[in-house]
């Protein structure tokens, strides 16, 4: 595998020089021709994978509980494995969930040199174990790392740790009595050179652990007090909800991503910024921000997620439409490609796939002129979630739910997802994992 192989189609200039550059000289092995230029560095190989069996074992909490839903309950084991400038990759550790050491001047604490993957595994209904197009997540986190100044490694070897580590705690974890369920997987890597200098990191560390998460993509709804967008709630005396998700389009003073920035990469950087303004929209009853971009406020997110919208042309024809990837504000998500994809092969004689700039006017016109069929997002946390009703100048915007609680295609989409991820459909991006009993 050559550097250009990884590296996103528009980075070009002093980014792409350096991201090829910290490529070439972190991992060799993924360099088309070696030319002895850098000192040899030790890369990173899952073969030297130790283990240390955690003997304080945690109790797995109940589905739907709040130690779920609080998001901070993992699994018995982690992955960690450090890197330096002078030796390059240590051999990788399969230990005991627990804090990490930092020294105060760590570089992440001060120039957030860190990035992350967001991935799941899922527990079928044939009860074996799947991983969902892992090799994607490798390919987006070797990207983000070298656009942080962070070492580069080959992809599959961190598939292989990320496979170690589900084998281990998957059959625990994730119990073949509860089929459909899964576990959120969180590879990482931070800079832990302990200097102040504002400079490449000399230290890394990587580390995957696994997270008990709730189904985001549940159409649980949000409060309204409009008895015209009600479901019954199943709850006495509950506020009355409205299914799918109400976002709050932002304002000119904030955008997440720019043109020619660092939106393609999945990076804490991107992250915190965003919090506020996430707050702000929950404390107005919203769920998500729908990041806009410009003058002519382009859509680009909806939180931390790819948006669709179908809707019909002035012209007749059905279009299935997101944000492009060539400008590098948006975010490749692995759910967003997998839909694209999908769509492309089964649907498309029947719905176009466009993926073009659009604006919250053209929204506006096509939900005016009853043009809109349905919206929804993508990504790992929320998967494929239904949108309401969007937020935008004063203005409510109604987004059409056809069955009451989604739209046509995003409920055939997501079944066609969820019936690859949990093994009703044998297809290529559903990886099984082959599980490790600790009991022996």
């Amino acid at each position: 595998m050559s550097p250009s192989a990884v590296l996103p189609e528009t980075t070009g200039g002093l980014a792409n020089a350096a991201m090829k550059h910290t490529i070439e000289r972190t991992a060799p092995s993924l360099k088309s021709i070696a030319n002895g230029t850098y000192p040899a560095l030790a890369e990173l190989d899952a073969g030297k994978l130790t283990f240390t069996r955690n003997l304080n074992p945690k109790v797995v909490p109940e589905p739907d509980s709040p130690e779920v839903w609080s998001q901070s309950v993992c699994s018995d084991h982690m992955i960690t494995c450090t890197w330096t400038s002078a030796a390059g990759w240590e051999a990788p550790r399969l230990q005991p969930y627990g804090p990490l050491s930092l020294m105060p001047t760590a570089s992440v604490l001060h120039y957030a040199t860190e990035c992350f993957e967001g991935m799941k595994v899922y527990r079928g209904f044939d009860g074996r174990l799947r991983l969902f197009r892992p090799d994607c997540n490798a390919c987006r986190m070797l990207r983000s790392a070298t656009r942080i100044a962070l070492p580069a490694f080959a992809p599959e070897e961190f598939e292989k740790l990320i496979t170690a580590l589900v084998s281990v705690d998957g059959e625990k974890w994730l119990p073949k009595s509860r089929p459909g369920s899964f576990l959120y997987i969180r590879p990482t890597m931070i800079g832990t050179g302990a200097a102040l200098g504002v400079q490449r990191p000399k230290e890394a560390l990587f580390y995957v652990m696994l997270c008990c998460f709730p189904p985001f993509d549940e159409p649980r709804g949000t409060v309204t007090a409009d008895p015209t967008h009600t479901i019954d709630a199943g709850i006495p005396d509950a506020p009355t909800r409205k299914p799918g998700l109400r976002l709050l389009a932002s304002r000119d003073d904030m955008v997440r991503a720019w043109p020619g920035g660092f939106g393609f990469a999945k990076l804490g950087a991107n992250y915190g910024p965003s919090l506020i303004a996430q707050g702000e929209a929950r404390e107005r009853g919203y769920d998500q921000i729908l990041w806009l971009l410009g003058k002519d406020s382009e859509i680009t997110e909806a939180g931390a997620s790819n948006f669709f919208v179908v809707w019909r042309t002035r012209e007749g024809q059905l279009q299935l439409v997101t944000a492009p990837l060539g400008d590098k504000v948006i975010l490749e998500g692995i759910t967003r490609r997998s839909v694209l994809e999908l769509v492309r092969e089964r649907l498309g004689e029947e719905l176009e796939c466009v993926e073009r700039k659009f604006t919250m006017n053209d929204l506006a016109v096509a939900v005016e002129e009853g043009r809109l069929i349905e919206a929804f997002s993508s990504g790992t946390a929320f998967f494929i979630s239904a949108i309401s009703e969007i937020h935008y100048r004063g203005k409510d915007l109604d987004v059409p739910l056809e069955n009451g609680v989604s739209g046509k295609y995003a409920a055939i989409i997501k079944s066609w997802l969820k019936n690859i991820m949990y093994g009703k459909e044998d297809h290529p991006w559903g990886v099984v994992v082959e599980e490790k009993s600790l009991e022996a």
